[in-house]
């Protein structure tokens, strides 16, 4: 067993090295194709891909999509944050890179740089200090992205959705090449599933979890059904909305986008996930923004639950309309009827290509319809509709696919349940973590998974979690490793090993980015080793990670 060049800065190499001779269980991989195959093409495989070429090897991203990034480029311009002092390595060289563009006077097409705020989500956006920018633009974060790519001259095969049933062949425990539906086939001698969804560790027989696991599996208190817990302001409160067509009165049916289906008990585990939404960019500035037009399918009756919350005198439309730079925004869900599309997105995890296409498609009609109602329907408060004529779409955003969203906000999907599993334990402080390869720090934040009849016979939301940590954690090495046993040649940095309600903090995007090069580290490392990912030694992936710029603890 040889780690080349590992030891010149690592203090008692010669000692561990002899220690390490002795392990037999480390056997070659396959010599063919590249070194590392990345399926995937969000923030998380950005980083990991240049990370394995710093590190000398090679690499490839093969991805469905056609841009690089994910919900960092696809909207996600607010920066959930946390704190920014752990965020290290290559997550830090892109907020950096950002820096970089905006220093630029040209960048600022829309809006003079004295013009913008400074707000990011609880701190500046701008920090001149560390050279480093925490919100922006969608196009300027995946030109960040690209630069990467063509600097680094990482090959992207775009466009490539894996085969999920047959794609993915295994010898002894160990993936040699993925077959994609076009025919493609990409070997490697280790992999990283990079998606939000999870499909190559589903399809290479990892084990996994979908929707929230009862408070009894973790002894948690946070996972599971949450009725009555109300911690932001997406609920309708003491609203008392009647979610019948004739108020009161069950027999007239159920107003749409309500389920009659029983929450279940607090604590109780279900199948249900987080709303997913698009983060849209919008702007008022005349020349470049395009005014909401109807979708095609549009059916204002999807809105009627609405119509009773402005009748009930609630008037918090344009609370998430966070500023982002050039006179933008990035919008985010606000209330108890806004852009979560709640519900809705139960069976996208394990969905067909084709039926994950149709759900999207359905979020987009829900979102870009509330849009246009908001904007022209006569029954929405004046000063709303008038306000919201004010804005649209940013022309020079997302120009190749209707100045819409490229990527949905896929907030939960599947989880890995690997050599580690994260819970709110760890999240809190609670339990220790060993082995860190990174640190998380934001708020525990689920969306809400249900909108029900409540016992009181009124319309209620569900799942709206956010408890705050009350400092950075750590995040396990084997929360990126599924069990070996199950594959020995896979990284997991995004699907991670995790509960439904740690997921909620560990799901920001600069973590991702974190893992995304973790995850490369023991990938690289375990190449030049030839063994699997699990036996690479923690105090090499540590020594490693140190030197690349990664905050452990």
């Amino acid at each position: 067993m040889k780690f080349y060049g590992l030891y010149s800065s690592f203090p008692g190499a010669t000692l561990l090295l002899i220690l390490l001779l002795p392990l037999q269980s480390c056997r070659p991989a396959d010599g063919t194709g590249n070194d590392v195959v990345i399926y995937g093409g969000t923030a998380a495989a950005v980083t990991a891909a240049v990370q394995l070429k710093q590190m000398g090897l090679t690499v490839r991203i093969v991805c469905p999509e056609y841009h690089l990034g994910g919900m960092s480029s696809g909207g996600l311009g607010f920066t959930d944050t946390g704190n920014k002092a752990v965020i290290g390595g290559l997550a830090r060289k892109f907020y950096q890179g950002i820096y970089d563009y905006y220093q630029r006077q040209e960048t600022w097409q829309w809006q003079q740089p004295e013009e913008y705020g400074n707000r990011g989500q609880g701190t500046a956006a701008i920090d001149g200090d560390h050279r480093t920018m925490w919100i922006f633009e969608p196009h300027v974060a995946e030109q960040v992205f690209e630069d990467w790519i063509r600097e680094y001259q990482i090959p992207v095969e775009r466009g490539e959705f894996l085969d999920r049933e047959y794609g993915v062949e295994i010898v002894n425990g160990s993936i040699r090449s993925l077959t994609m539906q076009s025919g493609k086939i990409f070997p490697g001698k280790v992999f990283i599933d990079a998606t939000y969804e999870g499909d190559l560790m589903v399809s290479a027989g990892v084990s996994y979890h979908i929707g929230r696991e009862a408070n009894s599996v973790y002894q948690e208190h946070w996972n599971g059904v949450q009725k009555d817990v109300f911690h932001h302001g997406h609920h309708f409160d003491d609203l008392h909305i009647s979610p019948y067509v004739i108020p009161g009165d069950p027999a007239s049916g159920m107003l749409p986008r309500i389920s009659s289906a029983d929450p279940g008990e607090n604590g109780s585990g279900d199948r249900r996930i987080q709303a997913y939404c698009f983060r849209t960019c919008l702007t008022k500035v005349a020349a470049n923004r395009i005014a909401f037009v109807r979708p095609d399918h549009y059916d204002s009756t999807q809105y009627a639950l609405l119509l009773r919350v402005y009748a009930a005198g609630w008037r918090e439309t344009f609370e998430k309309f966070d500023a982002i730079p050039n006179a933008k925004t990035d919008v985010n869900n606000h209330g108890p009827f806004s852009f979560d599309n709640i519900g809705m997105n139960y069976d996208y995890p394990e969905a067909s290509y084709e039926r994950r296409a149709e759900i999207i498609r359905e979020h987009e009609i829900y979102q870009q319809g509330l849009l246009y109602f908001l904007a022209n329907d006569p029954r929405v408060p004046e000063e709303v509709r008038h306000e919201m004529q004010e804005w649209g779409l940013a022309k020079d955003e997302f120009t190749d696919h209707g100045h819409w969203p490229h990527q949905i906000y896929v907030r939960e999907a599947r989880r890995m349940v690997g050599v580690n599993v994260m819970t709110e334990h760890e999240i809190l402080g609670t339990a220790p973590v060993h082995e860190s390869i990174g640190m998380g720090s934001y708020t525990m934040d689920s969306h809400n998974t249900q909108r029900y009849i409540a016992a009181d016979g009124y319309v209620q939301n569900e799942g709206d979690v956010g408890v705050h940590p009350e400092q950075p954690y750590r995040i396990a090495l084997g929360a990126i490793l599924p069990k070996q046993d199950e594959c020995t040649n896979l990284l997991v940095p995004v699907a991670v090993s995790s509960s439904h309600i740690a997921y909620g903090s560990i799901r920001m995007e600069p973590v991702f980015m974190i893992l995304g090069q973790s995850a490369a580290t023991v990938a690289g490392l375990a190449v030049k080793a030839s063994c699997p990912v699990q036996e690479v030694p923690y105090a090499i992936i540590r020594g490693q990670l140190l030197r690349d710029g990664q905050v452990l603890e």
